[in-house]
């Protein structure tokens, strides 16, 4: 078995990853406003962390950006003027009652990928996330870290030009976690736009390009992940990284 790699990698990729821009985008459910209207743009090459304490409206943002979501005003616009290959991990993934190399066959033929080449597809991805024993073993008998890299593999087989992660590790050991971190790095050095939830201030400043953050349903911040953690400028940032309670 060739097992996933979880030294650190380089922060670096190609420059021409898709640029994602939200005009006035905001979203209402049960007659409030769980999103307010925000207007901001991630051109750089990040991966781009998106923080902020808990009902902030991450998981929100994600989901409108990646589409699963309509804006209840705005638009959500990609550069090249349509929506990207795109793949998306939960905090708790999805897994289909089949063996994992089903789950990822499953999941480019649902993307309509030439059958001829599915096996082999996902055979290698699941080499690479280090799961290559675990082929034919039905999926939700994995452990959640098993479960986390291979959601991953499901999705690194379909070659997405963006990924947008959800808390991926939140219920994960730290063995877990890092190895979850690397697997996102790899992405990213791929050259793969990476836009990931989290709240863990550590796991973010190990793998942030760029921080955007919420809290009360507003854009507070986006800017270098440096001058974030270094210089916040939002009085919610700042309590924030201090540990203390914010709404």
């Amino acid at each position: 078995m060739t097992s996933l790699n979880t030294n650190m990698l380089p922060l670096s990729a190609p420059s021409n990853t898709p640029t994602l821009n939200f005009e006035e985008v905001a979203f209402c459910g049960q007659e409030r406003t769980l999103l307010a209207p925000s207007s901001f743009t991630l051109a750089s090459v990040g991966p781009t962390l998106v923080m902020g304490p808990n009902g902030a409206g991450k998981s929100l943002l994600l989901r409108l950006a990646h589409g699963l979501l309509t804006p209840s005003r705005g638009r959500v616009i990609w550069s090249d003027g349509e929506r990207p290959r795109q793949a998306m991990v939960f905090q708790q993934p999805v897994m289909l009652r089949r063996s994992a190399v089903a789950n990822v066959i499953h999941a480019l033929a649902v993307n309509k990928v030439p059958h001829r080449s599915r096996s082999r597809r996902a055979l290698d991805a699941l080499e690479r996330f280090g799961l290559a024993t675990c082929a034919h073993t039905p999926a939700r008998l994995l452990s959640g870290g098993q479960q986390q890299r291979l959601a991953l593999a499901r999705a690194w087989a379909l070659s997405p030009r963006v990924l947008f992660l959800d808390e991926p590790t939140s219920a994960l050991d730290p063995a877990a976690i890092k190895a979850v971190e690397a697997a996102v790095q790899e992405f990213h050095c791929q050259g793969t736009r990476i836009v990931m939830t989290t709240h863990d201030i550590h796991q973010a400043r190990r793998l942030a390009g760029d921080v955007l953050f919420l809290s009360g349903g507003h854009v507070r911040e986006h800017t270098p992940a440096d001058t974030f953690f270094d210089h916040p400028a939002s009085r919610e940032a700042q309590a924030f990284i201090a540990g203390e309670l914010i709404e």
